[in-house]
């Protein structure tokens, strides 16, 4: 009973979140009181990414890290992430006069790796594929969510108020985000958790990020419904592969993506 609610607590958390945030929309609208806007960036922000990442930890896949280590990688990779990122991307525009899309990607996709780098340092031993996965989905979420926020800030301000405005755009990049960062930095992630427990694992984590980055580049580019759609499929996709190979691993004796036999064999 417990492993089925774990799977669908998904659900739980997006009713209510969305519930929460629709109260406190209404309200602030109701009453025209402005201390209901930081409250309602944050849940517009924060509900969809944290819905992907109680769905993903739901999987049937075989976990180690707890949700204590869970919940700060996704705070401090939000928060280091963007701050890295925002600064180089600064300090190549004003030293270039300007930061072509691909260069922007290539800065947060590395960005958003700083945390799960550093447990893979720390914790390769413990920590298996699988952890890579749900601890770089969480370091998407939390970047997804602080720069969700930012952009709703701006709009607020820079539409003198627009409620309607910022709403759509907080449910619009919400709604967005799984397929996202969320999905690039899992698939990146797990690529690096790999390295020490397959073959040609350097290779794969190298290809990865090659595909992040150009996933991003195109989405940051490229404008219309169906071209976010088709970009949409194939990074969930490349993720779901991704879950279900690592599932297919573990299942298999002697399981490279486990940490166990790595720990055993150093």
């Amino acid at each position: 009973m417990s492993s089925r609610l774990a799977r669908h607590a998904w659900v739980l958390v997006l009713v209510l979140g969305v519930a929460l945030f629709v109260l406190d929309e209404r309200t602030m609208v109701a009453t025209q009181n402005p201390n209901f806007v930081p409250s309602a960036i944050l849940l517009g922000a924060s509900v969809v990414p944290l819905g992907f990442v109680t769905f993903i930890k739901g999987r049937r896949l075989p976990y180690t890290v707890s949700g204590g280590l869970l919940a700060v990688a996704a705070f401090l990779g939000g928060v280091l992430g963007t701050i890295v990122a925002g600064t180089l991307e600064y300090d190549v525009k004003r030293a270039l006069g300007g930061l072509p899309m691909l260069g922007v990607a290539v800065i947060e996709e590395s960005a958003k790796l700083l945390v799960p780098l550093a447990l893979f340092l720390v914790m390769r031993r413990r920590l298996g594929t699988a952890d890579g996965l749900l601890l770089g989905v969480a370091c998407g979420a939390g970047f997804a969510a602080l720069e969700t926020m930012g952009y709703g800030f701006v709009s607020l301000l820079t539409s003198r108020g627009g409620i309607t405005e910022t709403v759509d755009l907080l449910m619009l990049r919400g709604l967005m985000s799984p397929a996202g960062h969320m999905a690039w930095t899992g698939l990146t992630a797990a690529a690096l958790f790999a390295i020490g427990r397959r073959r040609h694992a350097v290779r794969w984590f190298v290809l990865t990020f090659v595909l992040a980055v150009v996933l991003h580049t195109l989405w940051d580019s490229l404008g219309g419904v169906l071209s976010y759609l088709v970009l949409a499929v194939v990074s969930l996709g490349a993720l779901t592969y991704t879950a279900h190979r690592i599932a297919r691993d573990a299942a298999r004796p002697g399981d490279p993506a486990h940490p166990e036999p790595v720990a055993r064999t150093v």
